[in-house]
């Protein structure tokens, strides 16, 4: 092309200098939504620099200069010279963009009309030099989703504000992937966010609110000063939750497993679930469950019914809860991820998580940041949790938000992972019940977390009893004089003629006469078929029942054959290839079993028998010492080969995971998997013992008293690393103390292992034994390569999980005068130093599991000792920590009579341990010395 004309072109084009304000303006608005320009645009701006896929600011020269090569290409975009000229045109975009990002900044979400929220400039008219008089003019309107290319600029502003300032308040453009964006807006545009809902429906939700204000004030009048944690004042979660079970199961939604702290949990309960009024009203009377030897106040319980939807009825499940705000979320998550493996579901679509925040609670409690970082991961996945926040706005009576939370809103903790959120008044229950369904539908789509967060009230204070103006006296003035929801929508049905005075007074009467006579208030409740597992096979059992222990020898070295295999082409790290080495050898009789190549073994055996097992932690794979490799990786090309996933192929299920570095978080997870599939074996593993620290909230409120307060069974088997090696304070002690300070009503195991036999017993006796309760297991460290903690292959196959072991070396009974209790590690320094000492007057005895104190077997024991008037507890932690002051009664009851009882060990300490190896070496020595001299 001859130059001049090439510069003609140039200056007319729309890529020429002329129209760089437009360019640039344009290049703004793609970097902050590429979706908000057209598509000739978005392929020109796509092919600039970008930085691992994510576009970046560059000089405007190289972009004037790519736009001079792109416009002496063929494949040129022509727009028109009024495109060209009409800058205005760039600021509707802008104006498009700015109710987008901000436009919920506006909305109408308060239902109290308290919040003094500033207008924001950049959704006016005039903040992007547009004026009255472009409101007749045309534009073209980009991406906004309304069915049509062109709006006159007043039309596209009021559907702006419609969409994006009334009831709803959509936060979704931190989200960054593009498809995500255009399906919210998608939803949203469309209808300006106003559903269009049938009489059915109306009615629908209108019953949700008669039944949410109905039970509340029967509940105020028949039990007045009755503490009930009223909902009202957000009674539109009612009519919420259940329109999200109808629109999951028309979706093909199975299962709905919801959690919830005490904030309208009985309203919950009775209009959800459809647990019986009666049975709450006796609750409030004061019945008590002759099956729980401790029971839990009546807003805690949990429940479980049927619910009849379009697409089949789904099985609901309100997870039990203590008095923790946030922590049952991950417990739900769990339960949801083993219904999910149940069915064979990998995509979320037949089992749905809800929980339900308190506006302080999801922004003040870290279990919720752990959840959200849980929700994509491996492990933890369950297709999306629907999080609603019931936004009191008010947080214990006495708080503000500038009190409880760093940000704007509470729900910004859900921006870490791109989570749309969904703000709602919910005084306007239909721009309610149409959020439900965008959340339903968006986490089907996406398989990701979702928020709705409830703008609403709460009526009375923190329980019926509070007085909430003494702190809140504007709020509650407000509150008193603000009509109930559902007179709120009775006026606007009224208004347009869907309903008459007649229908409402029927639809009261009849909630009414439903509670006057008990019954189930829920239309939907259908009666319950089998959905969960089945249970039955473990009642009633307690830990010393009997059950197939032994395994054939034979059928065990296959089974290590197995589980030693691995394709030729898998090219071991040389460390790892000389353990499974090593195996082989141990397999074969040259070498004893060590620890890892046991406990590996014992998973081997279960997934052989058709169980599945779970096991999760950090480092698990591997193993944190260095002795599991359960998955082995490819030195060549980063594959991962699991044999026990490869031991035959109907064996049942063997998943490991490395866990995210949490422990309360996933702890809870794993208590709600195992709550929910009684027929897994599903482990948690701590780096560390004392990790579970961090985690003692779950250890406290369910594993040690679920089944004491809410009858429910829990298999979990927790491996805790603990022992004394020099550590010091935070990497010796699993916190033995803690979790005996628990035991009572059999309501857990305490296990400390010391032999690889022991552990491949343990580990079989959990999963074969028909008994589920928490397995404790205080797992060792040093002895994982200790070369006295080793076993043959025909005392794992012999099948017993020794509670007690007695004296192990021939030293004859009648020469005994002191008899040392202990259990783990320090047993063999013991045994060590005795050796050493030649003493021949000592006898060793180790407590294998400490709870249930297994008194028969020790009495078993003892009884050759009967002449022995000395006998001493040696331990290795301080005396008021270990096993000391939480056992020494069932030592007592162990000895002859008229003998004594003596403490050897570290003294009392602050500390779990010192800081100092060679004061620990000092410590330890002294403790071995003290139980062996016989004074």
């Amino acid at each position: 092309m001859h130059e001049g004309v090439m510069q003609t072109w140039l200056d007319s084009s729309h890529l020429s200098a002329n129209s760089m304000v437009y360019v640039e303006q344009m290049y703004e608005l793609y970097l902050d939504d590429a979706t908000s320009v057209g598509d000739e645009w978005r392929e020109i701006f796509d092919q600039l620099p970008k930085v691992q896929g994510v576009s970046v600011e560059t000089k405007h020269s190289e972009v004037r200069d790519l736009f001079a090569q792109l416009a002496k290409t063929k494949d040129r975009v022509v727009v028109s010279a009024a495109d060209q000229a009409d800058e205005k045109q760039v600021k509707v975009l802008q104006l498009i963009n700015a109710f987008r990002f901000r436009g919920h900044q506006n909305a109408n979400l308060d239902p109290l009309g308290i919040w003094d929220r500033e207008k924001v400039r950049e959704l006016s008219l005039e903040h992007h030099d547009l004026a009255d008089v472009d409101k007749s003019k045309e534009f073209n309107v980009g991406s906004f989703a309304v069915g049509k290319d062109k709006m006159p600029l007043g039309d596209l502003y009021q559907a702006l504000q419609q969409t994006y300032c009334g009831s709803i308040g959509a936060e979704y453009m931190h989200i960054t992937d593009t498809d995500e964006k255009r399906w919210i807006q998608g939803k949203l545009e469309s209808i300006k966010s106003k559903p269009s809902f049938s009489k059915e429906i109306k009615t629908r939700i209108l019953k949700g609110l008669v039944a949410a204000d109905g039970l509340e004030k029967y509940l105020g009048a028949k039990f007045p000063g009755a503490k009930r944690f009223s909902l009202e004042g957000g009674d539109a979660l009612i009519p919420m939750i259940k329109e999200i079970i109808h629109a999951a199961g028309e979706q093909g939604q199975k299962e709905v497993v919801i959690g919830m702290a005490h904030r309208g949990r009985l309203n919950v309960l009775v209009n959800v679930l459809g647990k019986k009024a009666g049975e709450l009203f006796e609750e409030f009377g004061g019945k008590v469950d002759p099956n729980l030897t401790a029971g839990d106040v009546k807003y805690h319980q949990g429940y479980s019914s049927d619910f009849e939807t379009a697409g089949g009825n789904v099985h609901l499940a309100l997870a039990f809860n203590p008095s923790h705000l946030e922590i049952v979320n991950p417990v739900v998550m769990g339960s949801v991820r083993a219904r999910l493996d149940r069915r064979g579901c990998e995509t979320g679509l037949k089992a749905l998580p809800i929980t339900v925040h308190g506006d302080s609670a999801i922004a003040g409690q870290g279990v919720v940041q752990e959840t959200f970082n849980m929700s994509q991961t491996r492990a933890y996945k369950v297709g999306g949790t629907i999080r609603i926040v019931v936004n009191n706005q008010v947080g214990f009576t006495t708080s503000n938000s500038e009190d409880t939370r760093s940000t704007e809103y509470c729900t910004d903790i859900a921006k870490m992972v791109q989570a749309p959120i969904l703000h709602v008044n919910s005084d306007d229950p239909e721009a309610v019940a149409l959020v439900s369904q965008i959340a339903v539908d968006y986490r089907n789509k996406f398989n990701r977390d979702v928020v709705i967060d409830l703008v609403c009230y709460r009526r009375h204070g923190h329980n019926e009893a509070d007085e909430p103006s003494a702190t809140q006296p504007l709020m509650y003035k407000k509150v008193k004089k603000h009509p109930v929801p559902r007179a709120l929508y009775v006026e606007q049905l009224k208004g347009e003629n869907a309903i008459s005075d007649d229908e409402v007074k029927g639809l009261m009467d009849d909630y009414r006469a439903i509670l006057d006579k008990g019954e189930c208030t829920v239309e939907e409740k259908r009666p319950m078929t089998q959905h969960s597992a089945d249970w039955a096979p473990y009642l009633g059992h307690d830990w010393d029942i009997d059950y197939a222990k032994s395994i054939e020898l034979e059928k065990l070295k296959d089974l290590g054959a197995k589980i030693t295999s691995y394709p030729e082409s898998h090219k071991l790290h040389s460390r790892v290839k000389k353990q499974y080495d090593e195996r082989i050898k141990m397999l074969n009789g040259d070498k004893k079993l060590d620890w890892g190549f046991a406990e590996t073994l014992a998973y081997a055996d279960i997934v052989d028998r058709g169980t599945n097992i779970r096991l999760t932690g950090q480092d698990s794979g591997r193993g944190t010492f260095f002795h599991r490799h359960a998955v082995l990786h490819n030195q060549e090309d980063a594959s991962t080969y699991t044999p026990l996933e490869n031991v035959k192929e109907d064996q049942g299920r063997f998943e490991i995971y490395d866990a995210v570095l949490s422990e309360v978080g996933v702890l809870a997870f794993e208590y709600g998997y195992a709550t929910a599939e009684p027929d897994s074996l599903v482990i948690w593993e701590a780096q560390f013992g004392d990790f579970a620290n961090v985690a003692q909230v779950v250890i406290d409120q369910f594993i040690s008293s679920g089944e004491q307060k809410w009858g429910r069974l829990c298999g979990l088997t927790m491996l805790l690393p603990h022992g004394y090696e020099g550590q010091g304070p935070e990497h010796s002690s699993a916190r033995l103390e803690r979790f005996l300070q628990l035991c009572a009503d059999h309501n857990m195991q305490v296990c400390v292992p010391t032999t690889p036999a022991q552990v491949f017993n343990m580990i079989r006796r959990q999963s074969i034994r028909p008994m589920r309760r928490p397995l404790i297991v205080m797992t060792p460290k040093s002895l994982l390569r200790h070369p006295l903690a080793v076993s043959t292959m025909e005392e794992l196959a012999e099948g017993t999980y020794q509670n007690i072991i007695g004296e192990i070396d021939d030293i004859a009974p009648k020469d005994v005068k002191r008899v040392v209790f202990c259990s783990g590690k320090v047993y063999y320094d013991l045994l060590d130093q005795r050796r050493k000492n030649e003493q021949n007057d000592v006898a060793l005895v180790r407590v294998e599991q400490l709870y249930p104190f297994p008194h028969e077997e020790m009495d078993k024991v003892i009884e050759q000792y009967s002449h022995v008037k000395d006998f001493v507890w040696c331990q290795e932690e301080p005396q008021n920590q270990g096993a000391w002051y939480c056992s020494q009664h069932h030592f007592w009851n162990s000895i002859p009579s008229g003998a004594n009882l003596t403490y050897a060990g570290r003294v009392a300490s602050a500390s779990p341990a010192v800081g100092y190896a060679s004061v620990h070496a000092k410590e330890q020595q002294a403790l071995v010395n003290d139980a062996l001299t016989i004074k």
